[in-house]
């Protein structure tokens, strides 16, 4: 990925400071016992790091699916490991089911949810979060160092009529 591709770091910062504060409650809910919540907000945080990314480079970012999301990220030249990609697929099944009582054949969605499942969540949304930092810091350097490299017009070239 071109580096000069990166086009709105505002956009960029807007959502992944959302992914951020959104992990950290989850995080919260985790050391409550709010298991359900907690493995929704770890979902969401994943989904609104990756959105970051592709925002800032003005891809589509539709859909909740963060696995679809990262899929976009491969197809404009990112490297996405599978240890990435299964942290997306663990989050993708968190989704739904922790907001809807009828996602399940019986009981409610907290009965379905408990430390071990909420901790992974978590820990596969700090992951993605991580992931979309480095990629994001990448981009960053290589436009740096691409505009060390290009070179400098002088005032004088812009004022000379162009002879070719």
């Amino acid at each position: 990925m071109n580096a000069s591709n990166l086009i709105d770091g505002d956009e960029y910062l807007r959502w992944f400071h959302q992914a951020t504060y959104t992990v950290d409650s989850a995080g919260e809910d985790l050391g409550r016992n709010d298991f359900v919540w907690s493995a929704f907000k770890s979902q969401q945080a994943g989904e609104y790091a990756v959105k970051a990314l592709l925002r800032a480079l003005g891809l589509p970012s539709f859909g909740h699916s963060i696995l679809m999301l990262l899929k976009e990220l491969a197809k404009a030249g990112f490297e996405v490991t599978e240890e990435i990609y299964a942290a997306a697929r663990d989050l993708d099944h968190h989704y739904i089911p922790p907001r809807y009582p009828d996602a399940f054949p019986a009981g409610s969605p907290f009965d379905f949810y408990d430390r071990k499942t909420a901790e992974a969540a978590y820990e596969a949304a700090k992951l993605l979060i991580s992931y979309v930092r480095e990629q994001k810091e990448v981009l960053v350097a290589d436009a740096q160092s691409s505009s060390k490299k290009a070179p400098k017009t002088k005032k004088a070239d812009l004022n000379r009529p162009n002879l070719c």
